[in-house]
């Protein structure tokens, strides 16, 4: 769409069309802008579409797009790759930023992609990370193509040392030596969570996928339990021993009663016992 709009692609010459994920592109509200890019492709083509879910408006896309289709449905594939080692941490949610920061501690961790489920949550995680001296870029839908590729592009190189991306943005990462995946936010879809470890542990390797888990989100969590077969073991991070800190004492103001003087009450006193001895003597010379 950035390139259509600079008009520095000619897709007159377009003869084959992949629609990726056209059930995520419903739900996460992309649809429009690929019908957009499917007008403005020649009519003669083929089209290829890939749905993990076939719903009522996937046919409708389909119907609309495609000419006499071939259908080849195969199950899905929910196992995670066997390389990636997953883990769990509980942890609640103003604290997630400080976790992050206090795992990048660990020079292990130098290849690092970071899930976000928004746009500003990206950028704002991204900040955070270089005021402590983590070298970050985000990765959203609200960059330009230019500043998408660049951001890749020093990532791959190392200029980065983390990348924050949304799910949208990051369906078309291929980083070889992602060396961890971290979940900031829990992914409030299943297939999404499949989708994200799996950027990492590739080519047989070896890869770490971790999850930060706030208490509004474990919904989630149970959702992807569900999705994949298996119970995930909730761990605690080593070393990460903070706490929410506790809340500011306010001044506590002691109320006694009218006939007893407190200590706080000294120099009302005393001004009462002198307005008195003035009256008394004004009242004698009287």
């Amino acid at each position: 769409m950035d390139h259509m709009r600079r008009r520095s692609i000619d897709l007159a010459n377009i003869e084959v069309l992949v629609i990726d994920e056209a059930d995520r592109m419903f739900d996460m509200g992309f649809i429009n802008d690929v019908r957009k890019i499917v007008a403005a492709l020649p009519q003669k083509r083929q089209t290829m579409l890939f749905s993990a879910t076939i719903s009522p408006e996937v046919k409708s896309l389909a119907a609309g797009i495609l000419h006499s289709p071939k259908m080849i449905q195969i199950g899905q594939q929910r196992n995670p790759i066997e390389t990636i080692t997953q883990h769990i941490y509980p942890v609640q949610k103003e604290l997630k930023i400080d976790l992050l920061i206090h795992m990048l501690r660990d020079g292990q961790m130098y290849s690092v992609l970071v899930f976000s489920r928004t746009k500003h949550g990206a950028d704002k995680i991204s900040r955070r990370l270089e005021r402590d001296s983590v070298q970050s870029v985000a990765i959203h839908s609200g960059r330009t193509q230019g500043q998408r590729q660049r951001a890749m592009n020093g990532f791959k190189s190392g200029q980065y040392r983390v990348m924050v991306a949304t799910d949208i943005a990051a369906r078309g990462i291929d980083v070889e030596g992602i060396s961890h995946v971290i979940n900031f936010d829990v992914p409030a879809f299943a297939e999404d969570y499949i989708h994200r470890i799996g950027r990492t542990g590739r080519a047989e390797a070896t890869g770490d996928a971790i999850t930060f888990v706030s208490r509004d989100e474990e919904k989630y969590l149970h959702q992807i339990e569900k999705f994949i077969g298996r119970k995930f073991h909730m761990e605690r991070c080593p070393g990460f021993t903070r706490t929410q800190p506790p809340l500011p004492q306010p001044h506590t103001v002691r109320f006694q009663p009218a006939s007893h003087i407190g200590k706080g009450s000294a120099v009302h006193a005393k001004s009462h016992r002198h307005t008195f001895r003035k009256r008394r003597r004004s009242f004698r010379r009287r």
